[in-house]
C-alpha cells in the first residue's frame, strides 16, 4: 500500500496522517498504545487524535480509544470543507475591492517603472479601449461572470442579443474557450435565453449558479476587469498578473465547480414530452406551486409533486429552475 502523504492539501499534517493511517490499520488502539508504536510522547498522539477528531477524520468512542471514521465519506466532507473555507477568504479579496482604488495614483511599481498591478479606468473611452486590446489579445481563454445591472455601454459596445452573438462567434472562429457563469437575472433582455443557448450550441461553455456575486472578465489568465462600482462604466478595475488576479481565477474556477450547466445533451426529435409532462413543465413555467398544479391537474399535492419531480429527473436536472433551462434548450416549451 501506498504510504506517501496525501492530506496535506486539506491541512493534515504528515504526523496526524502518520495516526490516521495507524489508526486505519489497527481499530481500538490507545493513545499510548498508538504513541508506542510511533516512537512519540502519548500527549503528541493525543493532540494529533484531537486534530483529526476536529477534521472529522475519527471519532472518540471512549476515553483514550478513538477509531478511524470510513475515509470515502470523511475525506470528501472535509475536502468540501476546505473548499468552502478557501471560497470564503477568497471573497474576502472582493469585499476589498473599493480599496483597490487607492492605487491608481500609483500606477507604476516602484522605481523600475514596470506597470502597475492594479489600473482604475475612470473615462468610458478609456475603458473602451481597454475593452477592445483585450479582445484582440484574447488568443487562448475568457472567462466571465455575468450578473445585472446592465447599463449602457460604451460608445461601440451595445447591448443586443445580435452584438452578443456576434462578439461570441468571433471568439470561437479564432479558437477562444469561453467560459461563463450566468445567473438567473441574467436573463434581463427578451430573447437572451434563447440567444445564450444557441450559443451555448455553437461552443461557448455556460453554466448557471443561483447567485453570481459580482461582474469579471478575465483573458487569457492575463489581465482582469472589474467593476468597483455597480451601474456604471467608469472605475473599472484593470488586473495584470499577480496574486490578486490568481486569487480572482481561483475565485472562478470554485464557482465553475459548483455551477450546472446552462444547456444539456440536445434529446433525439422522436424523445420528446409526453402530453401531461408539456402541461407540468407549462405549470411550472408560469410559476405556479405544487398546490396549485396539483388543482390544475386534478390531483393532490404530493402526487403533483411527485410528478415534478419525474419531469425533473428525465430531464437530468436538480434544481427547478434548471428543468425549465433543460426544457426550453430541448424544444419542450
Amino acid at each position: 500500500m501506498n504510504d506517501q502523504p496525501l492530506l496535506a492539501a486539506v491541512g493534515v499534517s504528515g504526523f496526524d496522517e502518520r495516526v490516521y493511517r495507524l489508526l486505519l490499520r489497527q481499530p481500538g488502539r490507545r493513545a499510548a498504545e498508538l504513541a508506542a508504536v510511533l516512537e512519540v510522547g502519548a500527549p503528541r498522539v493525543r493532540a494529533a487524535l484531537a486534530r483529526l477528531d476536529g477534521n472529522g477524520l475519527v471519532r472518540r468512542v471512549r476515553s483514550g480509544v478513538y477509531e478511524a471514521v470510513r475515509p470515502e465519506g470523511a475525506l470528501a466532507s472535509l475536502v468540501s470543507m476546505r473548499r468552502m473555507e478557501a471560497e470564503a477568504r477568497l471573497a474576502e479579496v472582493i469585499k476589498g475591492a473599493g480599496e483597490l482604488a487607492l492605487l491608481y495614483d500609483s500606477g507604476r511599481m516602484g522605481a523600475s517603472g514596470a506597470p502597475g498591478v492594479v489600473e482604475v479606468l475612470s473615462d468610458p473611452q478609456a475603458v473602451r479601449r481597454e475593452l477592445m486590446e483585450q479582445n484582440a489579445m484574447a488568443s487562448s481563454e475568457v472567462l466571465y461572470l455575468d450578473t445585472p445591472p446592465y447599463v449602457a455601454r460604451p460608445e461601440g459596445y451595445g447591448d443586443s442579443n445580435a452584438v452578443e452573438e456576434a462578439n461570441t462567434r468571433e471568439f470561437l472562429a479564432r479558437g477562444v474557450d469561453l467560459r461563463v457563469i450566468y445567473c438567473p437575472a441574467s436573463f434581463h433582455r427578451p430573447g437572451r435565453l434563447e440567444t445564450l443557448l444557441r450559443l451555448a450550441q455553437e461552443g461557448e461553455r455556460s453554466r448557471m449558479l443561483p447567485h453570481v456575486p459580482f461582474k469579471l472578465r478575465v483573458t487569457d489568465r492575463r489581465a482582469a476587469m472589474l467593476p468597483l462600482m455597480d451601474g456604471v462604466y467608469d472605475h473599472i478595475a484593470v488586473l495584470r498578473p499577480s496574486r490578486l488576479l490568481d486569487a480572482l481565477i481561483e475565485l472562478f474556477e470554485l464557482y465553475w465547480e459548483r455551477a450546472q450547466p446552462l444547456a444539456g445533451r440536445q434529446a433525439p426529435p422522436d424523445d420528446g414530452p409526453s402530453e401531461e409532462e408539456q402541461v407540468v413543465l407549462r405549470l411550472l413555467k408560469s410559476g405556479l406551486k405544487d398546490e396549485a398544479i396539483g388543482r390544475q391537474l386534478g390531483v393532490s399535492t404530493r402526487t403533483a409533486t411527485r410528478k415534478i419531480a419525474a419531469v425533473m429527473e428525465r430531464l437530468g436536472a436538480t434544481t427547478r429552475f434548471q428543468a425549465g433551462l433543460e426544457a426550453a434548450a430541448r424544444g419542450w416549451l
